[in-house]
């Protein structure tokens, strides 16, 4: 729905607008970010659904950045294809993003930086000196540094959002900071909610009201959820090594843990952070350790020993684009063989996804709970996206959170840390055995006690128990939901970020009487079992996914099922271009099966 296109006037003579998307263009440098952040964190405490998307630049000068910000009264899923507004602060931004401005939308620039091209007539064009506004506002040395301020200002008078809040949300931002750091930033704000946009804008775009519920709402990043999920399943311990985009991760773990007498490792590299991980879940402790894939491909050694050891260790990937360093601050699902594959020898592990912000939360507390269950290495692949994304959601339920206790009760005597007619159960340092033998830990092969071995006979057992803790893994999940009819003419499937699109194409395929329905996979090594069964109820199952369809003309995921299924209905739509999908882009992908 274009901006533009008023849905119902309100008594006040304003256009009830049910979305928007508003999309920042300017330099690292000036702070649209922290714009982006603002009206996000708005949205979520004003029973609006909100969810963004950013681009940043990998180098440490800066550089060209964006912040689109979507805010809805009804479901929210993907960050939108097209902005409704442009908010271009230079002449680049605006001949780089005029392009991602739907027919019909509101180009608002910088006229004293741009100079646009008035004569097209498919959008509104408004020019605002926000630079020499911010100066005579603010005025003294801190020159057009509050530009991003002003802007905030004139979209809160535009938008009609709710003023008060934003002052507090602005306040809480820069209350550590110099006082005078504040007097700037609210006279920016003043002066941009201030400013009169003239006749070409004068009507106001307030929104309807919002359909969540306003009270007992968090509004968060991906990576922030994750840390939090982590914490709240009984995580205390872990190391790591920094890298774009894990390293807030690991940050706000250095933080938090000692909180709750626990620790975090800044390690001098990856190999020592994953071992140093290793030996807290040697200790007894649920250990957690995390990078992005050029680190994880470091860690790939010592994670083989956790998968022979079979250590309840979590590891996190936060997906960026490959290979080599690639893209470090784009967004990539290229990792996933990399995860279950990557070490030498058969090794066993799982792999899990998050779908969305909130769910990096739970899938944080899932994968501690199959990692002490079953006594393995589990990987949670998220992503760049929604690392930085923001999202507001329901505060989780923490009433049956409970601190995490050291079992050292004595052992009986049929005590077997690997048995080999039952589950992987080990014994912290210091437990006392009843029989007076004690068990050995090592990335040897070994016989029940973790003693080394290399008979023949005990290896290809010890290896099938490996194995089948992860298949039993798999027949306790349950079946994955059909989004839609359970048959028609097209399944898509997906893992990860591409939920919220994947969902948003199959509404629109609907709404235009196409037979199109959706599955996504939150466990996606194991798989669930029935899979098979949904597929073949559709004439094309299509699996959408960020990475390359390789040599063989398929997506890893995708490859995947064809290996398991060896169902030709199993086809792919990838991309690699370091942006997440757009609905667009998926409904194609539709057309042309």
């Amino acid at each position: 729905m274009s901006l533009l296109a008023k849905k119902s006037a309100s008594a006040n003579g304003s256009n009830d607008i049910k979305d928007a998307v508003i999309r920042l263009a300017g330099n690292s440098q000036d702070g649209i970010q922290t714009v982006g952040g603002f009206l996000a964190r708005l949205a979520g405490r004003s029973a609006q659904e909100v969810m963004t998307y950013m681009t940043i630049p990998s180098t440490i000068s800066g550089g060209a950045s964006i912040f689109q910000v979507r805010i809805g009264s009804g479901e929210v899923l993907s960050p939108g294809d097209e902005a409704d507004f442009l908010i271009a602060f230079y002449q680049d931004s605006y001949e780089n993003h005029l392009s991602s401005l739907k027919e019909g939308g509101v180009c608002l620039y910088d006229s004293d930086h741009v100079e646009p091209d008035t004569s097209d007539k498919r959008f509104t064009f408004v020019g605002v000196p926000m630079t020499s506004t911010t100066v005579e506002a603010i005025g003294g040395s801190a020159r057009d540094r509050g530009k991003n301020i002003f802007v905030l200002g004139l979209l809160t008078k535009l938008f009609e959002l709710e003023r008060n809040k934003l002052v507090k949300i602005i306040e809480s931002q820069f209350k550590r900071k110099h006082e005078s750091v504040l007097r700037n930033a609210m006279l920016a704000f003043d002066s941009g909610y201030a400013y009169e946009t003239g006749d070409v804008l004068s009507q106001s775009y307030a929104f309807e009201p919002g359909e969540a519920v306003e009270d007992n709402r968090i509004t968060t990043d991906g990576n922030t959820a994750l840390t939090y999920g982590l914490l709240a399943a009984g995580v205390r311990y872990g190391a790591g090594y920094p890298i774009t985009p894990w390293s807030s991760i690991m940050e706000t773990l250095r933080t938090e843990l000692p909180k709750y007498g626990g620790t975090f490792i800044q390690s001098e590299d990856e190999l020592a952070a994953i071992s140093s991980a290793i030996g807290f879940a040697y200790a007894g402790h649920i250990a957690v350790t995390g990078s992005s894939g050029p680190g994880l491909s470091l860690k790939m050694e010592a994670l083989g020993y956790a998968c022979m050891a079979e250590l309840p260790l979590v590891i996190v990937n936060v997906q960026r684009g490959g290979p080599s360093t690639g893209l470090p601050t784009s967004v990539e699902q290229s990792d996933l063989m990399q995860a279950i594959y990557g070490s030498h020898g058969d090794s066993p592990r799982v792999i899990l996804a998050p779908k969305d912000v909130e769910d990096c939360y739970y899938i944080a507390i899932e994968a501690c709970r199959i990692a002490k269950k079953y006594s393995t290495p589990v990987i949670i692949l998220t992503d760049q996206s929604l690392s930085s994304r923001i999202e507001a959601f329901p505060e989780p339920d923490i009433s049956d959170v409970k601190e995490p206790t050291l079992d050292l009760q004595m052992q009986p005597s049929e005590f077997r840390p690997y048995p080999l007619d039952s589950q992987t159960k080990h014994a912290p340092p210091g437990t006392k055995m009843a029989e007076g033998k004690y068990p050995v830990v090592t990335g040897l092969e070994h016989d029940e006690w973790g003693h080394p071995s290399s008979n023949p006979e005990l290896h290809q057992e010890m290896t099938n128990r490996r194995r089948d803790k992860i298949k039993q893994l798999a027949s306790s999940l349950s079946k994955l939901e059909i989004y839609g009819e359970s048959e028609g003419d097209v399944l898509l499937i997906g893992w990860g970020s591409t939920w919220g699109p994947i969902r948003e194409a199959v509404d629109y395929a609907k709404r235009n009487n196409q037979k199109v329905s959706s599955i996504h996979l939150r466990h996606i090594h194991p798989m669930p079992n029935g899979i098979d069964e949904i597929i073949e109820n559709f004439n094309k199952a299509i699996v959408v996914e960020m990475n390359d369809e390789g040599l063989y003309g398929y997506g890893q995921l995708a490859t995947l099922l064809r290996a398991r299924y060896s169902n030709p209905k199993i086809l792919c739509l990838t991309k690699t271009n370091g942006l997440g999908f757009k609905i667009s882009e998926i409904l194609e992908g539709i057309k042309n099966a």
